[in-house]
Order: structure tokens, then C-alpha cells, then sequence
């Protein structure tokens, strides 16, 4: 099963109602046992370790004497996150991101900017357990994921659903606040460092860039996907 760790993440998991077993070392402080207590209420089993043990079992990470088994999130298709969306869909695809950190702050962003979901790939991706859980404070449990097998074609099926594919590519011509996010709208984004891969750049319906007015030639995959997230969220919040 998933583990995750972290007071944060553990309590974002224990209201979505994913977790099947906490564990947690004794004496972890009144924030864990806050915890203990609502796992103990939904009748979820709880099992005091050592610290070492807990350590072992987290590999390292910082867990804050807490961590927890969960239950697998639930699976959607490319065409659930269109269909079940509230409005005019918006999607985040992750093209080869394989940095936990990285992941969990995407999740992050597209939770607070009311996306309605994130497509994946099954191979060359974070997975979505441990540091990207915590580095996603718990939205991990509450954004909509699809897994897929190729990034390509999950463009193309999103296309198919009248979704616009744009992705984020620091060479495009078009500046990011230039594009029309009321309609529905997929922001494709690609690994640090690498980009898009080739395939993927070209199957999208527009690409964006982000200017940069420093010395430094981009942002983070994180941040320029939030900021994309947030100019979405903003057009929509002014067209309502």
C-alpha cells in the first residue's frame, strides 16, 4: 500500500478517508495525538513504533512521528476528468515529471485553482506516495488523477472532448496571459530541464511561454504551472 508521512499530509488523508493504518511514535506531541484521535473515531487500526522503526519505513523522510498506510485513490480516465468537471474543464498533463517535490507542488497549485484534474504518465513519473504526498499538503488526496500510458495520445483524446491542449515552452511566441482560459484548457507542462519531449510539443493546440525579466532564462516546472493554474483561475473568476 502507500505510505505516506507528515502531520499534514497524514490529516489531509485522514478527511478524504484514505487511511487504513497510522502509525506513529509514542510521545510525537498534541498535534499527533489529534490524530491518533480521529483515526481511532473512523475505527482505522493505530500501531505505536519506535522512532528507528519509523524511520526505516519512511526511508529518511521527515515525518513528524506520524505516518500512514492508505487506500488506493481512486481512478479515473481522461474522459471522466472532462465529463465530471463543473464548468469548462481545466486539466493539468505532467509530461515526464519524475521529482516528487515537484509533483506535489503541481498538485498543489491545481487544488487551489480549482483544477478539475491532472493526467499522468504510468512510467517516467513521480509516484504519488511519501515526498509527493507531503510536498503536496495533502491535495494529493482531493485532485483528480488519471494515469495513462501515453502523454500523446491523451492529448489527442482530450482534443476529441473539445479540450484546448497549451503547453508551457519557454522558446513559443505567445506570452501566457495572452490566451483565452475561459474555454476549456489542459496546460501541458514538461520535466525540469528537459521540457516537453518532441512528440508532446507538437501535438499541442498552442504553446506559451512565460517572460522572464531577470537573469535566469525560466522558472521551476512548479511555479510557471502555477502561474499558468492561477491566470486560468483569474480569467474565470472575472468572466463570471
Amino acid at each position: 500500500m502507500p505510505l505516506i508521512y507528515g502531520i499534514h499530509a497524514v490529516g489531509e488523508a485522514l478527511k478524504a478517508r484514505r487511511v487504513s493504518r497510522l502509525v506513529h511514535v509514542r510521545g510525537a506531541g498534541p498535534r499527533v495525538d489529534t490524530l491518533i484521535a480521529r483515526a481511532r473515531e473512523l475505527r482505522i487500526i493505530v500501531e505505536t513504533v519506535d522512532r528507528k522503526a519509523l524511520e526505516r519505513m519512511v526511508r529518511g523522510g521527515v515525518h513528524q512521528g506520524v505516518a500512514a498506510d492508505l487506500e488506493a485513490l481512486a481512478a479515473y480516465t481522461v474522459e471522466e476528468l472532462v465529463l465530471q468537471a463543473e464548468g469548462p474543464p481545466l486539466i493539468v498533463v505532467l509530461d515526464g515529471i519524475e521529482d516528487p517535490q515537484n509533483v506535489g507542488a503541481i498538485l498543489r497549485s491545481a487544488d487551489g485553482a480549482g483544477c478539475h484534474g491532472v493526467v499522468r504518465q504510468a512510467r517516467h513519473a513521480a509516484p504519488l506516495d511519501g515526498a509527493t504526498a507531503k510536498a503536496s499538503a495533502g491535495a494529493v488526496h482531493h485532485v483528480k488523477i488519471a494515469t495513462v500510458v501515453n502523454i500523446s495520445r491523451a492529448l489527442e483524446t482530450l482534443k476529441t472532448q473539445g479540450v484546448w491542449t497549451v503547453g508551457l515552452d519557454g522558446e513559443a511566441s505567445d506570452v501566457y496571459d495572452a490566451l483565452d482560459y475561459t474555454l476549456p484548457t489542459a496546460f501541458v507542462v514538461g520535466a525540469e530541464g528537459q521540457g516537453l519531449r518532441r512528440l508532446v510539443r507538437e501535438t499541442c493546440d498552442r504553446l506559451i511561454r512565460i517572460p522572464m525579466g531577470g537573469m535566469v532564462e525560466s522558472l521551476n516546472v512548479s511555479v510557471a504551472a502555477g502561474v499558468a493554474l492561477f491566470e486560468a483561475a483569474r480569467q474565470r473568476r472575472d468572466r463570471e
